[in-house]
């Protein structure tokens, strides 16, 4: 399983799911360009010592991701999009163990040519009065259910 957050623009959400990826070991893509300076300084508070420790490919575009996407099928399976725009739930979902969990802009989600090369798009049903969950918490609980479907279960 991988993370990859496209254009990421709050490095302490950023921070903390490269934490979160070095503690659950999955890896994560940074798809650029960022909304602040992608530096170790900038995601030093929140994601502390664990950064090196974490697997993460940083690609410099949406272009430059799915070329590499195409040329690793082994390690990049199919792309599942966390959208406010989706009908069917997260925890409706049978993941793979390959799969790429995509997180949009904390901003703006993702433009509409990427939901299109999305294989699945889920949501996690909430308050219809609300707008959003951060997106450092939204990405743990679809990654929880992920790794219960795909590695922790018994």
């Amino acid at each position: 399983m991988r993370l990859a957050l496209f254009q990421p623009d709050i490095p302490q959400n950023t921070g903390t799911l490269l934490r979160l990826g070095a503690c659950l070991d999955f890896e994560l893509d940074i798809i650029e360009p960022c909304g602040f300076v992608f530096s170790e300084h900038t995601l030093k508070r929140s994601g502390m010592d664990y950064l090196k420790m974490v697997h993460y490919r940083r690609h410099n575009s949406w272009a430059d991701f799915l070329a590499y996407r195409e040329g690793h099928p082994d390690e990049y399976g199919r792309l599942v999009l966390l959208t406010t725009h989706a009908s069917h739930p997260y925890y409706d979902f049978e993941f793979l163990p390959n799969d790429i969990i995509l997180m949009g802009r904390e901003s703006a989600g993702v433009p509409e040519d990427v939901h299109q090369k999305a294989d699945a798009r889920l949501l996690i049903p909430m308050n219809e009065n609300a707008r959003s969950i951060n997106v450092a918490v939204s990405a743990t609980m679809v990654i929880g259910e992920c790794l219960r479907q795909t590695v922790w279960k018994k």
